[in-house]
């Protein structure tokens, strides 16, 4: 595969799927979705690879090199956002199907002498939009999800995941491919690399980040009649937490706190009834646990107060964390000496969004990449890396796999 190659492939794959607004949008076990994955099995056989498939759906493509050895795994998600940009994950999956076809032509050569096995990796449901959580093939993949609970979430029309992958009609397997180590290259989702006029982004620490479902009980009744001072309008209460949670930010130093409130469910949702219940989907992330910590005690005491306010109760639970969690120093070092060997401009970044590297490098030794994004446009048809950008992140990650294949960062003997 030449670099033409991924940029038309990088084409086709966006077609699958496609928006007016130049995005995708590729759901989680939709039809759009398994149409890409079918497209990816085409691409594994036509480079080469057998493809595996885990009973979470995780998609890979392996090629053994030594018998019993664990693998390599490069990859990242081709689901998307709904009306999202076309760049997010996917981009990632192609540059490891490329990466991984340039190791093993160089392989077939005589040219490297792998130590380990190799696969490229397409993880079922990294964007939680249509099933929650996010992340959710990875996490079944390091053991921090059951397998079993994974199956058994339904969309919003009572579809399971194990519906929605029984669709796919293809055999899966009860195990996975063991990793040795892991790589993965994103966009960056946001400006930092841009605005510094660098190329590739070497990912040293996570945000920390907490995840809440917040439900607003109060006290369904007629929009017209009933007395102000007797309505208990969850609503009202719901739409004051929201301006508490995005003015809470304002409370810390700037750059250190980021909240958002996603998803509104409202209960009877009738246009002459204020609502009795509101269900909303609280996002908190820092830099600083620390500061994570100060922003639940002063909105837990906001919501004290609008609940006297408005007559409402809300309960806050926690459905998903992480800390502040560095990636392992030798990846990082062996990332900088590729970068600098290919003469890219590049810096230390951390990133604020989860990725599934974030549930790998819990286990194994993992490097986490970052090419540019125009603008910062994240989960949005406007998303954009320009061709450039795209091949150098190519050649960055083909640069890590060659020396990780060959067992940097992994002591082959415990392997």
């Amino acid at each position: 595969m030449t670099s033409r190659d991924f940029l038309t492939d990088f084409q086709h794959m966006s077609a699958v799927g496609a928006t007016a607004g130049g995005g995708v949008d590729r759901q989680a076990g939709t039809a759009a979705d398994l149409q890409t994955r079918a497209w990816l099995r085409d691409t594994f056989h036509a480079i080469g690879l057998t493809e595996h498939q885990d009973a979470i759906g995780n998609q890979f493509g392996v090629k053994e090199y030594i018998p019993g050895a664990p693998y390599v795994l490069l990859g990242s998600h081709l689901d998307s956002q709904p009306m999202g940009g076309k760049f997010d994950g996917a981009y990632g999956v192609l540059a490891a199907a490329h990466a991984a076809h340039r190791i093993m032509e160089k392989i077939d050569a005589g040219q490297l002498t792998p130590s380990l096995n190799l696969a490229v990796v397409n993880w079922f449901n990294e964007e939680g939009s249509r099933f929650t959580p996010s992340m959710m093939g990875s996490s079944v993949y390091t053991g921090d999800l059951e397998l079993d609970a994974a199956l058994a979430v339904t969309d919003k029309s009572g579809i399971s995941v194990a519906d929605a992958l029984a669709a796919e009609e293809v055999q899966r397997c009860a195990s996975s491919p063991q990793a040795a180590s892991y790589a993965e290259i994103h966009i960056e989702q946001g400006p930092i690399l841009e605005r510094a006029g660098n190329t590739i982004g070497l990912v040293d620490a996570t945000w920390g980040a907490k995840k809440y479902t917040v439900t607003i009980t109060g006290e369904q009744g007629h929009t017209g009649a009933t007395p102000m001072e007797q309505r208990k309008d969850a609503l009202y209460g719901a739409a004051k937490f929201i301006v508490a949670a995005r003015e809470l930010v304002d409370q810390f130093p700037e750059g250190l706190l980021h909240t958002s409130v996603s998803i509104l469910e409202l209960f009877p949702n009738s246009p002459v009834t204020y609502a009795g219940e509101v269900i909303i989907n609280l996002d908190l992330r820092s830099v600083d646990t620390t500061v994570l910590a100060d922003a639940e005690v002063v909105l837990a005491q906001q919501r004290n107060a609008i609940e006297a306010v408005a007559g409402v109760e809300i309960t806050q639970e926690l459905t998903h964390q992480w800390g502040l969690m560095p990636y392992h120093a030798a990846g990082l070092e062996l990332a900088e000496e590729v970068v600098s060997e290919l003469d890219e401009p590049f810096q230390y970044i951390k990133t604020v969004a989860g990725h599934d590297s974030t549930n790998l490098k819990e286990q194994v030794p993992t490097v986490m990449l970052f090419v540019p994004s125009r603008d910062g446009y994240s989960h949005n048809e406007k998303e954009f890396t320009t061709d450039a950008d795209m091949l150098a992140g190519v050649d960055m990650l083909t640069g890590v796999a060659e020396r990780l294949i060959t067992g940097e960062l992994v002591d082959i003997h415990e392997a």
